[in-house]
């Protein structure tokens, strides 16, 4: 890939005769062509990982991936309302692991699980967090939302953080209710970490009764302190045409809109909140703000600030022992809600489940 870019790059160079325009023109093209590249083989990657699936956790789960569909682009990125197909609602892919020990003829829960990341996917990174949850007879699906990486430029580019990426995982979470009769629908909490930390948030917010529970892991809680703390290449993500379209300085109550510690007042389900000090990428102040807001509104949630714990944003999703045992709390804490069949209470069986020994 490295040697690919390089080359394309030198050509850019070699335009240096050229009028400005057609250099310019050249530039643009080439441009385009290392971001096609870029995705072709970002498209790649995600295809061998659904292969990594079924070596990692097939023997603990059927697995499955389906298509559904979500709310339609908006408007200030599907601009052309003359085009065929306008409106039409978005489709997207989603993961479902079901446990090969349930009994088709009982109910089990449902956990809804949202990846991370600006621009990420739901890979085998989670492996093991699947097998512990499949341990524990749930049910899981994982929305592949929009903007998610692995599925072209152009659902690179339907990314909307904060706003309809959220529907996408309700639509998933609406899609295993009415398609699997061995779902619990009044047994479905949700949880994620990072930016699957602020889905989750997003979610209970905007359905507050249809999730029992829910676990936010150092979620992304203010986008506007966000952009005054990151990096320049990192607030362009947000102010791309194809996405919001604005700085939060252009428009600070729409960054507002997608943070969830902005919107605490909307609080009802059952929360567990995790943050960590030492992490390099949602800073501790993001999600303590999001804690004082709830408190401010005289939310009842539960919360734990770990200090300095290795692993920094990580620190409870990696393989050492603090880190099950983080995840144990976790389990506890979900289960009390869901009611598992076998629900996980310590290391050992934690290990046993994820780790084989």
């Amino acid at each position: 890939m490295k040697a690919i870019l390089t080359i394309l790059m030198a050509l850019t160079f070699a335009l240096s005769g050229q009028s400005q325009d057609n250099e310019n023109s050249d530039l643009e093209a080439l441009q385009r062509q290392i971001s096609n590249l870029r995705h072709t083989f970002q498209s790649m990657q995600k295809q061998m990982d659904d292969v990594l699936w079924y070596n990692k956790v097939g023997d603990v789960a059927y697995i499955d991936k389906v298509y559904l569909t979500g709310p339609p682009l908006p408007d200030r990125v599907e601009k052309n309302k003359t085009r065929q197909g306008y409106g039409n609602p978005l489709r997207f892919q989603t993961y479902v692991f079901i446990p090969k020990t349930i009994d088709p003829a009982k109910k089990y829960p449902l956990l809804v699980l949202p990846h991370g990341g600006v621009h990420s996917n739901f890979n085998t990174f989670y492996a093991h967090i699947i097998r512990e949850l499949m341990a524990q007879e749930y049910i899981v699906v994982a929305a592949e939302y929009r903007g998610s990486t692995g599925y072209g430029r152009r659902f690179y580019e339907n990314i909307d953080y904060g706003g309809l990426e959220t529907e996408d995982v309700y639509a998933s979470r609406n899609y295993m209710v009415e398609n699997y009769d061995i779902v619990d629908k009044e047994r479905i909490g949700i949880f994620g970490w990072s930016h699957g930390g602020l889905i989750t948030l997003h979610n209970i917010f905007n359905h507050p009764k249809d999730y029992k529970v829910a676990y936010a892991g150092v979620p992304v809680s203010d986008l506007i302190a966000r952009m005054g703390y990151k990096s320049q290449g990192y607030r362009d993500l947000y102010s791309a045409d194809y996405h919001i379209g604005k700085t939060a300085a252009q428009d600070v109550e729409e960054y507002r809109r997608r943070s969830p510690a902005w919107q605490a007042h909307k609080l009802e389900t059952p929360l567990l909140i995790h943050t960590n000090t030492n992490d390099g990428d949602v800073n501790v102040f993001e999600v303590e703000h999001l804690i004082k807001s709830l408190k401010a509104e005289g939310k009842k949630f539960e919360y734990e600030i770990y200090e300095d714990v290795p692993g920094g944003h990580t620190f409870d999703r990696i393989d050492t022992k603090k880190a099950q045992e983080v995840r144990v709390k976790i389990y506890q804490f979900l289960a009390g809600y869901l009611n598992p069949p076998q629900p996980i209470n310590d290391v050992p069986s934690l290990r046993k489940a994820a780790y084989r020994f």
